[in-house]
C-alpha cells in the first residue's frame, strides 16, 4: 500500500513535468509555487533572491531595532539567515513571504532584519557584545537557509525555524509565538492540538527497502557502530513524508549513500519501544518529546558513538537529501563549523 503512494505521487511529477528543471506542466507555464511543490529540484538556483522591500533597513545593533520595534507596536525583532543561490530562500521569499495574510500578520508583529551567513558586517547583540554576521550564523547553528530567529520583547529567543516550512507550517509558527504559547509548551504539542493540515486517508507509514524493520534497539554506549545512524520521525497521514518518501529517499544515488547508514523508522506518536543510542528506555513519542521533534518528517542523524550530529527538521528535497547524506558519511561535520561551510568549502561532486 504504502510503495503504491509515494509511486503514485512520483507518477504526477514525472507525467505532469517536462523536465526537472522546467516550469512546464501540461504545455503550460506554473507559478515557481507550483513547481517547488510538485517538483524535486531543489538545486542550487540561479537568479538573484530579492527580499521584500518591508524587511528592516537595520544599522545591526539589535538592541536599537529591539526598542524601534516595541515602540512601534511589535512583539519584538526576527533575524533572517540567508544566502545567495538558495532554492530554498527563494521559496521563502516567492511563496510565503507574498501571500498577503502572511505578510500582514508578520508585519504587524515583527520587525525582520536581513543577514547573510557569508556577511562581514558586524552585529551588535542585545548584551553590547559584537559579532559578524558569518560567526552569528555558526553560533546559531544555521545550517540550513532559509533560517530564521524570533525574539521576543526582552531579547530572548522565541522560535528558531531552520530551514523552510511550507505556508501552513509558518503562519503556525506565527501564531505560536504572536499568542505566546512558546512561553508554556513545546511547539509540537501546540501543532497537537492544532486544527491539522489536509492528510491522505492512508493510516500506515510509508514503507522504504532500506528500512531496519527488527526491534529498535540503538544504543552504542558498549561499543561503537561501524555506520552513523539515521532516524526518521514520522506520523500517519503525514503529506509532507510521502513528499519525503517519493524522490528524496527512492533515487538511486539517494539510496546508494544510504547504504552508509543504519536507518531507522519511527512513528513519533506510538508506543513503540526504544533502546535509545544512550541507552534509554522509553517509547518513540517520548523519545520524540525529549528530543523535541516537531516538524514531520524529522530526520535525526547520530555518530557511531551516539552522539547527535544533526537533524532535518524542515522541508528538504533531493538535492539537500544528498548534500546532507554526503556531509555526514565524509565526516564533514567533524571538520567545519556548519554543514553550509562544508559545501561552500568542499568539492564533492552531488
Amino acid at each position: 500500500m504504502q510503495i503504491t503512494r509515494w509511486s503514485f505521487l512520483f507518477t504526477l511529477f514525472v507525467v505532469g513535468f517536462q523536465s526537472t528543471t522546467g516550469t512546464l506542466l501540461a504545455d503550460k507555464e506554473v507559478s515557481f509555487e507550483e513547481a517547488f511543490e510538485l517538483g524535486f529540484n531543489d538545486a542550487p538556483v540561479a537568479r538573484e533572491i530579492i527580499h521584500p522591500e518591508w524587511f528592516k533597513e537595520s544599522f545591526l545593533d539589535l538592541r536599537e531595532d529591539l526598542v524601534d520595534a516595541i515602540a512601534g507596536g511589535k512583539q519584538g525583532i526576527a533575524l533572517y539567515f540567508g544566502q545567495e543561490h538558495c532554492a530554498y530562500c527563494k521559496a521563502l521569499m516567492e511563496i510565503n513571504l507574498t501571500k498577503p495574510d502572511i505578510v500582514k500578520y508578520v508585519r504587524e508583529h515583527y520587525d525582520i532584519i536581513s543577514l547573510d551567513i557569508w556577511g562581514s558586517r558586524r552585529i551588535t547583540l542585545f548584551d553590547g557584545t559584537e559579532i559578524t554576521e558569518r560567526d552569528l550564523a555558526i553560533q546559531q547553528n544555521t545550517n540550513f537557509t532559509p533560517s530564521l530567529i524570533f525574539f521576543d520583547e526582552t531579547g530572548k529567543t522565541a522560535f528558531k525555524m531552520r530551514g523552510y516550512y511550507k505556508p501552513y507550517r509558518f503562519q503556525a509558527v506565527m501564531k505560536y509565538i504572536v499568542e505566546d504559547f512558546y512561553k508554556t509548551e513545546q511547539f509540537r504539542d501546540y501543532l497537537e492540538r492544532a486544527d491539522p493540515p489536509p492528510r491522505f486517508d492512508i493510516e500506515d507509514l510509508n514503507e522504504h527497502e532500506q528500512f531496519f524493520n527488527g526491534p529498535i534497539v540503538l544504543d552504542r554506549r558498549a561499543a561503537a557502530s561501524n555506520k552513523p545512524l539515521a532516524v526518521i520521525f514520522e506520523q500517519q497521514q503525514c503529506h509532507a513524508c510521502d513528499q519525503l518518501h517519493s524522490e528524496p529517499l527512492n533515487n538511486d544515488e539517494t539510496k546508494q549513500l544510504l547504504k552508509g547508514f543504519e536507518l531507522r523508522q519511527l512513528d513519533a506518536w506510538s508506543d513503540t519501544p526504544v533502546l535509545t543510542p544512550k541507552g534509554k528506555k522509553m517509547s518513540a513519542k517520548d523519545w520524540a518529546d525529549q528530543l523535541n521533534i516537531h516538524y514531520m518528517p524529522t530526520t535525526v542523524f547520530f555518530d557511531e558513538q551516539g552522539n547527535e550530529v544533526l537533524r532535518i527538521d524542515s522541508v528538504v528535497k533531493l538535492y539537500r537529501m544528498r548534500s546532507m547524506l554526503s556531509y555526514i558519511l565524509n565526516n564533514g561535520y567533524k571538520e567545519f563549523d556548519t554543514f553550509q561551510q562544508w559545501r561552500r568549502y568542499t568539492s564533492i561532486d552531488l
